[in-house]
């Protein structure tokens, strides 16, 4: 978070850098070409900037990562509870609470799916019924004229 941060500030100050940059050099050599191309070479260095703290920080978590795997063994890789745990009534517990949380998240989907699914039969049913109507009247029009 404080190399995003860090990153971020260095950031800000070199845009206004190039901002300060980018005046000068368009009130020296007043053309818009040279001040544009300093600025975007300000902004090159800071996406480099950028750039290279994110791979700096991605190799060191890769390098922590791998230093916790090979040193660590497989007691790393388990909670202390699951690891070598005989069938236990906490192992129960914990499949019996998964369980009911599956249980209660269909649950909710079915109902879900039985709403949709009422909203559908009832809009075709006032449809059918709309269409009824309209063709008795359309019945009847034709007998009166």
């Amino acid at each position: 978070m404080t190399r995003l941060r860090s990153c971020a500030a260095t950031a800000r100050q070199a845009r206004l850098r190039s901002s300060t940059f980018a005046l000068r050099a368009t009130a020296d050599k007043s053309s818009f070409g040279e001040a544009g191309s300093a600025r975007s070479r300000v902004r090159l260095g800071i996406r480099t900037a950028c750039l290279a703290g994110a791979a700096q920080l991605r190799r060191r978590a890769l390098t922590t990562t791998a230093a916790v795997m090979i040193c660590g063994g497989t007691s790393v890789l388990a909670c202390p509870m699951c690891f070598g745990a005989q069938e236990t009534s906490i192992v129960d517990g914990t499949k019996l609470g998964v369980l009911v949380l599956l249980a209660i998240t269909l649950a909710v989907q079915g109902g879900f799916v039985g709403f949709f699914l009422y909203l559908r039969k009832r809009a075709k049913r006032i449809a059918d019924v709309e269409l009824d109507t309209e063709w008795s009247e359309l019945q009847g029009a034709s007998r009166t004229s």
